[in-house]
């Protein structure tokens, strides 16, 4: 009996399949914060503001969760 279960995704693969979802003409911006090694990203559209996600472990963590954050401005 074959179990059929799926692989996580890569970091890389997590931020690419995030990226995806960004409209084109939106900006990302990412940040190391300080010492501590976390992460932190805005996106947002151009001429907007948008919610930073801050104390992320990984870059594409803090891309999703600032997407999350901000994609109602597509509304």
């Amino acid at each position: 009996m074959g179990h059929n279960y799926a692989k996580p995704l890569t970091p890389e693969q997590k931020l690419a399949r995030v990226l995806t979802r960004v409209p084109a003409d939106w900006v990302v911006s990412i940040e190391r914060e300080g010492n501590a090694g976390l992460w932190k990203a805005s996106v947002h559209p151009v001429g907007g503001v948008g919610e930073w996600a801050t104390d992320a472990a990984d870059i594409s963590s803090a891309v999703e969760e600032a997407w999350r954050l901000n994609r109602d401005a597509l509304k």
